[in-house]
């Protein structure tokens, strides 16, 4: 439920509101419509987007359309009553939104040579967060069944 409420406040604070029910551009996600999906580096995978090695992929409605988003993991080491605040990046192949969307947290991305190769990157993971969409509230996909 934390990680469904982390995903959707972002879009709650960018004014999005509830119009009947509807996903159009106002459509505020509720926690229920929101997926999540643990995602983890094997440890041979070169093609791994992000610069920490686990995090959180999740899709949800924003202004009439599906977002992808990776959210890194909690570092290891962190005891449990401190408090963090994971960075998060939009999942995209669309280069306006993969360079300008992603400013604040460009450093959760591997470094890449250029904006053709990170959208190599990210697009495996972009489809699969739009895989990810389509999966009934409280789902849990296996490795590799997304």
């Amino acid at each position: 439920m934390m990680a469904e409420m982390a995903v959707a406040m972002p879009l709650m604070l960018a004014g999005e509101q509830v119009l009947a029910g509807e996903r159009g551009m106002f459509h505020f996600p509720s926690p229920d419509e929101v997926r999540t999906q643990p995602i983890s580096r094997g440890g041979n995978e070169a093609g791994w987007p992000f610069s920490v090695d686990d995090g959180t992929l999740a899709c949800v409605w924003s202004g009439g359309q599906r977002v992808v988003m990776f959210f890194e993991g909690r570092p290891e080491g962190l005891e449990e009553d401190e408090t963090f605040q994971p960075r998060q990046v939009i999942v995209t192949t669309d280069p306006m939104q993969l360079t300008l969307g992603n400013m604040a947290s460009r450093d959760l991305f591997r470094p890449a040579a250029s904006v053709e190769e990170r959208i190599r990157l990210v697009a495996p993971f972009a489809t699969l967060g739009q895989k990810l969409c389509d999966q009934p509230a409280g789902a849990r996909v296996g490795h590799g069944e997304l």
